[in-house]
């Protein structure tokens, strides 16, 4: 496994602009140290986990979510059960308060059971919270999640949607596969799993598990990055992320968006489109299509209408102003039937 995640000096992330040249517009996995250090809620997570959860009090609206309870012979691996059918933890639900409180009363204890609150919506369960932890290189519409919870293993998944994950109590060991990985990850169901995102089977198990075999292919694609409070993590869309949390007690806050929507429609959109159109049909129609999409939609060789004038590109000119509605339109007009 390599460790070469590229780090960046974060007092030359100034603002929104910088962080997207300078961050986003490589789309390869950036370590930040010290991006939120200043965060009260850094302050009071180093502090200590009660500490941590009187600050939350603060903020918390009586809101209830969903918890996962695992026992402890788990060690906080949430996972399958050996059918792939089931889990080897419970969902739960109880107030955020109520979950938070078990989470930091039970934290260490020898045989209690292992605790994870994950993706709750910041400004809809603890506002006011975002208003006193601020990332200043995001636009202000991004809104965070928070997740809680003791030491767990996060089994490695993908997001549509690229990611900022902040460290603010504990520490997390982030590993990453590349997208193109895939082939070797052995990913699980897509429509039965833990918390709505497919997970890579190979990077679950132990190593060299003989039902794996194309993954000894991949699994130095790996590279790792250990986070403290304080640190951030982006992590490109598509990238496959296992997350340990190594401490008794662990908070992050994390930013899901798409940073360079064009407009409404998600590329996974697209993807699952092409599974009903494309994905069994003969294989040289597959190719077929291959060769026209990496033409017209990856563009591999650069733009489709180089060859012609720009005032001729019509539907493939710039997407903005007018071609991103007149493009859609169409779509949507063959959709329903047209």
């Amino acid at each position: 496994m390599s460790s070469d995640i590229r780090e960046v000096d974060v007092r030359g992330l100034t603002d929104p602009q910088t962080f997207r040249r300078e961050v986003l517009e490589p789309c390869r996995p950036v370590v930040m140290r010290g991006l939120v250090q200043a965060w009260p809620a850094v302050h009071t997570g180093t502090r200590s986990a009660e500490d941590f959860k009187a600050y939350l009090a603060r903020f918390d609206n009586g809101g209830q979510t969903e918890v996962f309870v695992g026992e402890a012979h788990i060690e906080g691996k949430y996972y399958y059960n050996d059918d792939l059918e089931g889990f080897n933890f419970e969902r739960r639900r109880m107030s955020f308060a109520e979950a938070l409180e078990l989470i930091v009363s039970t934290r260490g204890r020898p045989g209690a059971p292992t605790v994870y609150l994950g993706s709750v919506p910041v400004n809809d369960y603890l506002p006011g919270f975002t208003a006193q932890n601020v990332l200043q290189v995001l636009g202000a519409h991004i809104a965070p999640r928070i997740w809680l919870g003791h030491a767990s293993n996060v089994s490695a998944h993908f997001d549509a949607f690229d990611n900022v994950a902040c460290v603010v109590a504990g520490a997390r060991r982030f590993t990453l596969f590349p997208p193109a990985a895939i082939s070797g990850l052995y990913v699980g169901p897509i429509d039965n799993t833990m918390a709505g995102q497919p997970v890579s089977l190979a990077a679950s198990s132990p190593p060299d598990d003989e039902k794996f075999p194309l993954f000894r292919a991949v699994k130095d694609q790996a590279s790792s990055a250990e986070l403290r409070a304080g640190d951030a993590i982006y992590i490109p869309k598509l990238w496959w992320h296992n997350v340990v949390s190594t401490a008794s007690f662990n908070g992050l806050v994390n930013y899901w968006w798409d940073a360079f929507a064009a407009g409404p429609d998600a590329p996974y959109t697209s993807l699952l489109l092409s599974m009903l159109t494309i994905a069994e049909r003969p294989l040289e129609e597959r190719l077929a299509w291959r060769a026209f999409f990496d033409h017209y939609v990856f563009r591999t060789q650069g733009h489709p209408l180089a060859h012609l004038p720009a005032e001729q590109h019509g539907l493939l000119g710039p997407l903005k102003p007018d071609n991103y509605a007149k493009i859609r339109a169409l779509a949507m007009h063959r959709l329903r039937g047209g």
